[in-house]
């Protein structure tokens, strides 16, 4: 057995004895993610719209994220709606900044690796880099909707007949812990990752203008920017959504009384 079989054995270990059931379940999503990764490089090595494809796809991973990460099906309902609307809004502002900032294919560092092969795969970077955009935002997306609506449904069971300005209230001091915590995570995950790559710059005394105009960095900042702002959106969205239902469940027991 290899290394990464042993850290999975390991991970698998910890998971069941720190979530028991949960943490088994959460794994089994973790594979089953994983092997909806693979169908999605598949399909779309078999010339299938790449639209289409990475819309499915993210639809599969977040659903499969979300209901088997709790138990509370108004929960998860609420969090894989918010997660759905962000993820259509990400994959619009993806397209758009792959249009401009054009951070398919491979860059003048990866001569090395990619010396005696070939370009000629028959599959566009444009898609492939969009696919990578869009499958690299999902967990954050999915986990910052499941964190605020938890916390805002604890409240609405704490104090259900509390007013939209006041659950609005605690949704901003709410959203703004895990807004934190969140871009941190992020950030300093794009930041290990890219390391390497920086020190190498700075050693090489590239120009402020080539680390700006450098593919390989460039693409890892905008991945982290737009799964940033997936994470604002899903504590805008996610609010909303809960804050609407608490207002109609208010009404409906107004009614009947």
């Amino acid at each position: 057995m290899n290394a990464i079989g042993v850290l999975l054995l390991i991970l698998l270990g910890l998971m069941i004895f720190v979530g028991r059931g949960q943490g088994l379940k959460a794994f089994l999503g973790l594979v089953c993610n994983f092997v909806a990764i693979f169908v999605l490089i598949v399909l779309i090595n078999w010339q299938f719209n790449p639209y289409i494809v990475i819309a499915v796809t993210s639809l599969i991973i977040l659903a499969i994220a979300i209901y088997l990460g709790a138990d509370d099906l108004e929960v998860t309902n609420v969090a894989f709606k918010t997660s759905v609307i962000v993820v259509a809004i990400l994959m619009v502002l993806a397209r758009i900044m792959q249009y401009f900032g054009q951070f398919q294919g491979f860059a003048t560092e990866n001569s090395e690796e990619l010396e005696g092969l070939s370009m000629t795969v028959g599959l566009s970077f444009n898609h492939i880099a969009l696919a990578v955009m869009v499958i690299s935002v999902l967990g954050a997306v999915a986990e910052a909707a499941m964190a605020i609506t938890a916390d805002l449904s604890e409240v609405v069971e704490r104090t259900p007949n509390m007013s939209a300005t006041s659950l609005f209230g605690h949704a901003r001091i709410i959203g703004g812990q895990i807004l934190g915590t969140a871009i941190n995570t992020l950030f300093f995950g794009v930041l290990g990752a890219n390391l390497p790559l920086i020190i190498w710059f700075v050693r090489l005394k590239y120009p402020m203008a080539m680390f700006f105009n450098a593919k390989l960095l460039m693409a890892e900042v905008v991945t982290m920017l737009l799964g940033m702002l997936g994470i604002l959106l899903s504590i805008w969205v996610a609010s909303w959504l809960v804050v609407r239902a608490n207002m109609r469940q208010q009404k409906v027991g107004i009614k009947n009384e």
